[in-house]
């Protein structure tokens, strides 16, 4: 029983590791989109810090347009973006 539980676990982390979201960050003042799985807001006023993942390039954006997007779209944008 112990071997069948202890199976399940791999498959369990990678069914969670694929379902983490995905944004796509706009700096409404350049037109800049960026791809990103996790979003930091950076205090009050309203600045967001992410990884852009085109470019592996760390970000900070004090004005943003962020919305979540599908993977597929994820996928597509990091594409674009290199």
């Amino acid at each position: 029983m112990l071997r069948k539980v202890s199976s399940l676990v791999p498959a369990a982390l990678l069914m969670l590791y694929g379902c983490g979201s995905h944004y796509a960050v706009r700096d409404p003042e350049s037109g800049s989109t960026y791809y990103t799985k996790d979003v930091d807001r950076t205090g009050d006023n309203g600045a967001v810090k992410f990884k852009d993942e085109a470019t592996g390039s760390k970000v900070i954006i004090q004005q943003s347009e962020v919305r979540k997007i599908s993977e597929d779209d994820y996928e597509a944008g990091i594409k674009h973006g290199k």
